[in-house]
């Protein structure tokens, strides 16, 4: 009967350390990326107004040297709010700049500068927002632009065929850093990441659908679900770069790189950056890389 007994604790032990296994092999996370500061760039206040919604927005104009006339490649913020200090697009807003290329960024609507609300508005809501700041690049008088594209960089790669798909003013479309398979397909590989550093990945992938499901009934992203960037990208007939980071933890890569292939997309510029994750950074330098930057620059140069 002792020895019965002895056993429990033997048991619990083992219990125990299965359970810490998947804490005791988490992937160490990424550092903060390292990037520029916004007090260190050059750039001048940009305002403008989205007459469709009835707001007022503002944001940053970065004027490279020279009199121009210059590309102009206008940002497309990612999900949630936007910050001007935020290195991941100040890497890209300043390395363009150096380059010979002007960049709007404009304050996300209900963001710094911005009227507005972001929050549970849809994808072709958001859109006129980016239209609208083509409109200011068209009617200003502060440089003389020679082309103007898009970078939609995360869930802004969602919006920017949207935008390029109702404006003939467009010479070039990036997306950086995101899917193209659906909303509801992207959120559950997001889920499976965010679950699987506290547990077995095969039990991540069994609570994901319930919690990704939960998720898109929230105010955030009840605007978002189901939709499909591939209708969209269809009506695209102008340069496009496709620029993913390998073991991206928020994008599903291959998914995304094969539902372009199953579309006949694949004649766009698509590259995968080894080891870049979301940011597309280089691990060695936790920067944006600068193979990207410097792929970003051809690109848009090219398209002119």
């Amino acid at each position: 009967m002792k020895r019965k007994w002895l056993f429990i604790p033997v048991i619990i032990l083992a219990v125990l350390i299965l359970l810490l296994i998947p804490f005791v092999l988490k992937e160490k996370s990424h550092p903060a990326l390292k990037g520029p500061r916004l007090s260190a760039l050059k750039y001048s206040e940009i305002h403008f107004e989205n007459k469709h919604a009835g707001i007022k927005l503002a944001g940053m104009l970065f004027l490279p040297e020279g009199m121009g006339p210059h590309p102009t490649a206008i940002i497309i913020h990612g999900s949630g709010t936007s910050r001007r200090n935020s290195k991941w697009y100040l890497s890209v807003a300043k390395h363009l700049q150096r380059y010979g290329i002007a960049v709007v960024l404009p304050d996300k609507r209900g963001s710094e500068k911005s009227e507005g609300k972001w929050l549970g508005a849809g994808f072709e809501e958001l859109a006129t927002d980016t239209l609208s700041a083509i409109d200011y690049v068209i009617n200003q008088d502060t440089y003389a632009s020679s082309t103007i594209g898009l970078l939609g960089m995360s869930q802004g790669g969602w919006i920017a065929p949207i935008v390029a798909s109702q404006s003939d003013q467009i010479s070039f479309v990036v997306s950086m850093s995101s899917a193209t398979v659906t909303t509801n397909e992207q959120l559950l590989h997001e889920e499976v990441n965010n679950i699987a550093p506290y547990t077995y990945r095969f039990i991540a992938k069994l609570i994901a659908p319930i919690s990704s499901s939960h998720l898109l009934k929230k105010e955030s992203l009840a605007a978002l679900a189901e939709f499909d960037p591939i209708p969209y990208w269809k009506n695209i007939n102008v340069p496009v770069l496709i620029a993913l980071g390998e073991n991206d933890k928020n994008v599903p890569v291959e998914d995304s790189v094969q539902r372009l292939k199953e579309n006949n997309l694949d004649h766009f510029n698509i590259k995968i950056y080894k080891n870049g994750g979301h940011a597309i950074r280089d691990p060695a330098s936790n920067e944006v890389s600068q193979e990207y930057l410097d792929d970003l620059v051809q690109f848009i140069k090219a398209a002119q």
